[in-house]
């Protein structure tokens, strides 16, 4: 059974950053191929980074201000986030990724509570 803890977000003003990170635990899980989704008011949830073995990728609305990390001996990964804009609030969620950069996570049964990023002046 797997599963996620989402943190680290907040209210910050535009211009601010953040770093979320995701706990993730499970019998046979691990954390070599993740996802960043994010899923803002009256719209459909997105991918907006994923890290796959040694390659990264990242939506181009986030892309030059995000990065995704991970730390493999703790099962964790973390999103950098900076500078954020307003359009980037969000409820945002880590998940497994299939490697598809338009992937929305549809294939996984469970997802954590996720954390309120809010960016507003």
């Amino acid at each position: 059974q797997v599963q996620l803890v989402e943190s680290g977000g907040g209210l910050v003003q535009p211009g601010g950053s953040l770093r979320l990170s995701c706990a993730a635990s499970g019998s046979i899980f691990g954390v070599r191929v993740m996802g960043w989704y994010r899923q803002a008011p009256g719209k459909e949830r997105e991918l907006v980074a994923g890290i796959k073995g040694g390659y990264s990728y990242y939506a181009d609305s986030v892309k030059g201000r995000f990065t995704i990390s991970r730390d493999s001996d703790k099962n964790m990964v973390y999103l950098q986030m900076n500078p954020l804009k307003p359009e980037d609030t969000a409820v945002y969620y880590c998940n497994r990724w299939n490697g598809d950069p338009n992937s929305r996570g549809t294939a996984y049964n469970y997802w954590g509570q996720g954390t309120q990023v809010t960016v507003s002046s």
